[in-house]
């Protein structure tokens, strides 16, 4: 969409006494192939008692020749117009075939038309060398002048150059600087001097401040800018006169306006004329001002309708304070890369190379801007038929009282970093956390591959083939089976802590125990998840399996009460150490020792008492230490556990990357998750409050995203905008589930489905180009033509205002209605588990 901007440039001139003024010619109408529209022009000049004449020169130009009547102390000279600044492509043309390549030569009728452009000045011993340094190795012509361009550009400094006149381009290579119009006209004469026709041009520049700053190169003026400026011209056969400014480096484009186009700087002087010999001041005043802009993808609301929406949430806030409501919202908003935008991961593939550092850095990005001191945590999130294994799921969580959960952030591993930590950091890293969780290292099994699922693998193999280097028709069996030989059996994977937490004590504490297994060793099962996904639990007695112990989460409408201080949490770690032992490293490889001799016993100790069937591991993985955080039952034991752990990477100097499980749910932590999803990178923001909160979550995430080289819309082959093809879900809930809107006014929720149902203009304005019963987002009327019976018959179950609601009510009434054709209720356009 073109912008609509008004250029003002008024030039003075004050004399001293009172002069006559001679002719005076003006050149600051824009040239006949200005490319750039201009809808409106004006010139204004002082006195207003002169004779005007317009004219054109010999190369076309317009030229505005006045004459005096009286003597005057002031010439004033204003020019108005009105551009439409749209994109313009700088090489949208094409080349004559004979002058596709450089150097070429002009046809002879066409370089006698072009002979005034061809001169040249005699060539000084700077220029000379000049020329004899520029590359000329035959190419693509366009190629060439882009390389000459910006070959200038980076050799010749710019500057602010308020005399007269124009340097030679021995002066300018001389000192290596000069003004825009010094580096034009220098290339003009290394062009000509290489045999192409070019001629000096004089116009207005007009650079406006971006949208959005730009990720790869100079993002512009910090505002919206106008200036006169100089750049050069190049005639190529059948493109004609292409436009370079090597102050920049780059083409001409929209901003560039040409006023004057002649073979020397002297013919296209803004304004030239005799006046009486005297003293004069010169002044000028330029301005560029927007005077109407559409509504674009990169600035979709001008500053004044912002301002009003900006009022409306604030007013919409103060509403919803008055009547209790209590809402909260977030969203899951999607992104795609901005430099790949047709390939497979970003099309339709969930996941890809590509897709999962770009996440890592946008999770990183928005741990430094939400939660500093907050916890960083690599998991798994959904598994999805046909997909090999569960999608990876980046969190980033920070406590809602402002203290933090975890302090040092060189502590936490850098997935994207590299880190040399093998099996034997390991095991001292998990016997020292043993030791500060006060349940000793008796219980650390080392876990191994399964020697004999290898062993049979391995025996498939032809006789003849090296089983590391062979190319099997599965390749990620075939990097599980390399990656298994180079490490080989004999070494640990990782080490295995059975953990969980004794809360039916008086005092709660961590608790392990042992996992006797049929084998000397602990197998683990074959695969690719992290090593705490892997365990052989269905391998422990069957005597202990009704007493394995449980994982009982808090009801999520019970009380809470505020949580312990990270202080709190690390001076009770400070206390275990403390009062038991710590280990050295005599201590720990003496351990090792008498688990090696453990191993050679023959009988198999076996337990008939409870089984703890939750367990802490830590793997080396890509030389990165991998801590796998077992369940737990609430975000007490879990804050308490991580506290612990950064005391023994503290202690050891180990960085660590925390996957496994995330703490139960729990009103008093925020997170943050970067998950993939078909084609995209979904991002789910925290809950918001407030206008205020949210506009600032939005704005900082769609910010860090773009650093990030992320995304928010593709284009189809017309140009027509696409978005980013993911669901962007709006998440509308509470603080908590006692307070959510949706659980004590199911009402209001019936409300919304029923006035969304009778205006399906809703239902299609946030539904791109899909609709219908297969979209992303179905209404509730597409498919299932019986839907609305049964829709009416549960809002007839929804209480009146006042009576009471079972929170279980809202669940029961909707979750089978509020779903697509094959039941998914996440696919629907009122997402229950959203709500």
């Amino acid at each position: 969409m073109p912008i609509r901007v008004a250029l003002n440039h008024v030039t003075t001139y004050h004399y001293d006494r009172l002069v006559t003024l001679g002719p005076q010619v003006i050149r600051l109408r824009p040239a006949p192939h200005c490319r750039t529209p201009v809808s409106t022009y004006s010139l204004t000049v002082t006195p207003s008692e002169h004779f005007l004449n317009w004219q054109q020169d010999p190369h076309g130009n317009f030229l505005a020749r006045l004459n005096f009547r009286e003597p005057t102390q002031e010439l004033r000279v204003e020019i108005d117009l009105i551009a439409e600044l749209t994109v313009i492509n700088p090489f949208d043309f094409f080349v004559a075939e004979y002058a596709e390549k450089f150097p070429f030569p002009y046809e002879d009728s066409l370089a006698k038309d072009l002979q005034p452009f061809l001169e040249c000045e005699p060539l000084g011993p700077k220029l000379a060398a000049y020329l004899e340094s520029l590359d000329l190795t035959p190419r693509k012509t366009i190629d060439f002048l882009v390389d000459i361009n910006q070959q200038l550009e980076r050799d010749i400094d710019y500057l602010i150059r308020m005399e007269p006149g124009v340097q030679s381009c021995e002066e300018t290579l001389t000192k290596k600087s000069g003004s825009c119009r010094d580096s034009a006209w220098l290339l003009v004469q290394i062009c000509r001097n290489l045999g192409l026709a070019a001629r000096f041009v004089s116009g207005y520049l007009i650079q406006l401040t971006p949208d959005v700053k730009s990720l790869d190169g100079p993002s512009g003026p910090e505002e919206d800018f106008t200036d006169l400026h100089a750049w050069t011209e190049v005639f190529v056969p059948g493109a004609g006169w292409v436009g370079l400014d090597p102050t920049s480096g780059l083409f001409c484009g929209e901003g560039h306006l040409p006023l004057a186009c002649t073979p020397s700087p002297q013919t296209a002087a803004p304004i030239s004329g005799g006046v009486d010999p005297c003293e004069v001041e010169f002044d000028f005043e330029m301005s560029v001002t927007r005077v109407r802009e559409d509504p674009r993808v990169t600035k979709p609301y001008d500053e004044n309708t912002w301002k009003r929406i900006v009022e409306l949430g604030h007013e919409v806030d103060r509403r919803l304070d008055e009547d209790d409501v209590r809402l909260t919202m977030g969203g899951e908003p999607t992104f795609v890369s901005v430099d790949d935008m047709e390939g497979a991961e970003w099309t339709s593939d969930a996941v890809g190379p590509h897709k999962q550092r770009l996440s890592a850095d946008l999770i990183y990005r928005l741990r430094d801007r939400f939660a500093p001191q907050g916890l960083l945590h690599f998991g798994q999130g959904k598994w999805y038929p046909g997909e090999s294994l569960p999608r990876w799921a980046y969190t980033c969580l920070w406590r809602t009282d402002g203290e933090p959960i975890w302090t040092n952030p060189e502590l936490l591993a850098d997935i994207r970093g590299k880190y040399d930590h093998k099996a034997d950091q390991a095991g001292e890293f998990l016997h020292a956390l043993a030791d500060r969780l006060e349940v000793g290292a008796q219980h650390i099994r080392e876990a191994y591959e399964d020697i004999y699922h290898v062993i049979e693998q391995e025996r498939r193999l032809p006789v003849d083939v090296d089983p590391s280097k062979f190319d099997h028709d599965d390749p990620e069996e075939r990097q599980r089976l390399a990656n298994i030989l180079e490490r080989g059996v004999a070494t640990p994977s990782g080490f295995v802590l059975p953990l969980t937490r004794a809360w039916w004590q008086a005092k709660p504490r961590w608790m392990s125990g042992a996992w006797p297994t049929r084998t000397k060793r602990l197998f683990l099962i074959p695969g690719d998840s992290p090593l705490g996904l892997r365990l052989p639990i269905e391998s422990l007695p069957a005597a202990g399996a009704e007493a394995r112990g449980h994982i009982y989460t808090i009801d999520p409408f019970a009380g809470r009460a505020p949580l312990p201080s990270y202080v709190e949490l690390r001076h009770s770690a400070r206390q275990t150490i403390e009062s038991g032992s710590r280990a050295t490293s005599i201590e720990y490889q003496s351990r090792l020792n008498s688990e090696s001799e453990r191993e050679k016993q023959d009988d198999i100790a076996v337990t008939t008492g409870p089984i703890v069937a939750t367990a802490l591991c830590v793997e080396p993985r890509n030389g990165h230490l991998h801590v796998f955080v077992p369940p737990v039952g609430s975000l007490e034991d879990y804050l308490d556990l991580v506290a612990r752990i950064e005391e023994t990477a503290e202690e050891l100097s180990m960085p660590v990357v925390l996957e496994g499980y995330l703490p139960p749910p729990d009103h008093r932590i925020q997170q943050v998750k970067v998950t993939p999803d078909p084609g995209v990178i979904e991002v789910n923001v925290q809950p918001a409050s407030n206008w205020q909160e949210l506009t600032q979550v939005t704005e900082g995430l769609y910010e860090d995203a773009h650093l990030c080289r992320l995304g928010t819309e593709k284009f189809q082959n017309d140009g027509r905008h696409t978005g980013t093809g993911g669901g962007n879900h709006i998440v509308l809930g509470g603080p908590s589930p006692e307070d959510s809107p949706m659980l004590r006014r199911p009402d209001m929720l019936k409300s919304l489905l029923a006035y969304w149902n009778n205006h399906p203009s809703l239902s299609y304005l946030f539904s791109g180009l899909f609709v219908g019963p297969t979209s992303q987002a179905p209404r509730v009327d597409e498919g299932r033509q019986d839907t609305l019976y049964e829709l009416e018959l549960a809002f007839q179950q929804v209480p009146s205002v006042g009576d009471p609601v079972p929170p279980w009510l809202v669940d029961r009434l909707f979750r089978n209605l509020l779903v697509d054709l094959t039941g998914n209720t996440h696919r629907a356009e009122f997402c229950i588990d959203k709500l």
